[in-house]
């Protein structure tokens, strides 16, 4: 699921209201293949073979990012929130972690940590106690209710991913799963710590 939304992207149009033309919304970006030849030009060095790939890759990314985004803010819920449900449904029944486990899997400070929490805890998201065997310990969980956002959550990303790979069969679905898994061990291995935040999402 990713991660950055704007809200500044998002047009409603009333009844009646005009479509606003494409001069209005400003520049379009450049295709691919024109991005592409500008670096070329300016960069004779470029692989336009690895240019395309990773150029396609951050489109890609960006524009999941947007849909995602959306996706939580219809289910009044922020991308940091969705972050916080995810890595506590991921650790398993009965869906608890430390605040301290769940900075260090979202690349937090404590602060910034606690911050969410607080504001998760007092949306009926997650509950936050002591640990009865050591009263130094305080236990973060998911409720019911953040369980259901994620769920539902889940359920929206599903049509969504289903509707984007449309166009490739299992085959290719297998191949480019792999192909990307293979990019991504990496950049795990070159950049160990490329999984952590440089800025909090909140």
């Amino acid at each position: 699921m990713p991660k950055d939304f704007n809200a500044n992207e998002v047009r409603v149009i009333l009844p009646g209201m005009p479509e606003p033309s494409d001069t209005a919304a400003g520049p379009a970006e450049p295709s691919l293949e024109q991005q592409i030849a500008a670096y070329q030009r300016e960069f004779q060095d470029l692989d336009p073979q690895v240019e395309q790939v990773v150029s396609a890759l951050q489109r890609l990314n960006r524009r999941m990012n947007v849909a995602y985004g959306r996706q939580t803010a219809a289910l009044s819920i922020s991308n940091a929130e969705w972050e916080v449900l995810k890595a506590l449904v991921v650790a398993g029944a009965p869906y608890q972690m430390g605040p301290g486990e769940l900075a260090k899997r979202l690349g937090l400070t404590p602060a910034a940590m606690t911050h969410r929490i607080d504001r998760m805890a007092s949306e009926g998201l997650v509950t936050r106690e002591r640990d009865e065997a050591n009263r130094v310990r305080v236990i973060v969980e998911l409720t019911q209710e953040g369980r259901e956002k994620w769920v539902e959550a889940m359920r929206m990303a599903s049509v969504f991913e289903e509707d984007l790979l449309q166009d490739l069969s299992p085959e290719e679905r297998g191949q480019l799963g792999e192909m990307l898994t293979r990019l991504l061990c990496r950049v795990e291995d070159t950049q160990p710590d490329a999984d952590g935040r440089l800025t909090d999402l909140d």
